[in-house]
């Protein structure tokens, strides 16, 4: 009695065996599928990176305005920080620094096209820095990072 082999070896009617398939077209298959796979990849990273900085945006945006609309002042933000951190505790990007940052970028830029066109294709880390020289050349009482790293008020 012989044995049939698995189904997934099976060699569908009309189909070539492994062994006669041409190596030249199987490799440029897989070359094809490598980069449609690598060029997904990058998409879906810049579509993230866009999202997070609209939603970083959107936070700064709506810690002006409360601000100043219920007249809070600094101190509001290591609270949001604290709380935001334990409803998230799994996300990364919502310190006190990474708050002000958020606040500055939407003083910096209130234009929401502008963030949507421009800003949100720069990676938060250069936003970063964009908005450190901003804060350094135009206002010395904005938070900025220090040489040691740490933000300064």
């Amino acid at each position: 009695m012989s044995k049939r082999p698995p189904k997934s070896l099976k060699v569908r009617k009309g189909a070539k065996p492994t062994s006669e398939i041409d190596a030249r077209s199987y490799s440029a298959f897989v070359s094809d599928l490598k980069r449609k796979i690598a060029e997904a990849r990058h998409r879906a990273g810049l579509s993230m990176n866009r999202e997070l900085i609209l939603l970083y945006w959107n936070i700064g945006r709506d810690i002006l305005a409360r601000q100043e609309r219920e007249g809070w002042g600094a101190k509001i933000i290591d609270r949001l920080a604290d709380d935001l951190g334990r409803a998230f505790p799994e996300m990364t990007g919502l310190s006190a620094r990474n708050l002000k940052y958020m606040r500055a970028l939407a003083e910096a830029w209130p234009d929401a096209e502008f963030v949507q066109q421009v800003v949100a294709l720069l990676p938060w880390g250069h936003n970063v820095r964009l908005l450190e020289q901003i804060l350094i050349k135009h206002d010395h009482n904005r938070p900025r990072r220090r040489s040691s790293g740490t933000l300064g008020r």
